[in-house]
């Protein structure tokens, strides 16, 4: 994972808040390969909502938003990397490199907002 995504360099290098809730994208991939082309995909500064329309495997839709999530709610590794993600915006993502591997594929995790 990106060692951005642990603190909010804006703030003076904060660690995150609590959060109870989280809005979160991703590109989900059967293979490790397509997930790491995706990646490569994001590192060129290409849109993340892009990539995902063109890589992601799953029924996300809307660029791989799956919405508003609450903890508890979702695959624990995935839960685990996407709560520990720094808020980020698609065109200037934040996102977890490698990609995190749950029973579902291979994840390429974003979060674009954090609430309690």
């Amino acid at each position: 994972m990106q060692e951005s995504a642990l603190y909010d360099d804006s703030k003076g290098g904060k660690a995150l808040k609590t959060a109870n809730s989280i809005k979160v994208r991703h590109i989900l991939c059967e293979k490790q390969g397509k997930a790491l082309e995706a990646i490569e995909k994001l590192k060129t500064g290409l849109a993340f909502n892009k990539v995902a329309e063109a890589f992601s495997e799953d029924k996300a839709k809307e660029g791989g938003s799956l919405g508003w999530m609450v903890r508890g709610s979702m695959v624990g590794a995935f839960q685990d990397a996407a709560f520990q993600l720094q808020p980020s915006t698609t065109a200037k993502p934040i996102y977890t490199d490698p990609p995190i591997k749950t029973q579902h594929g291979y994840h390429v995790i974003m979060v674009e907002d954090r609430k309690n």
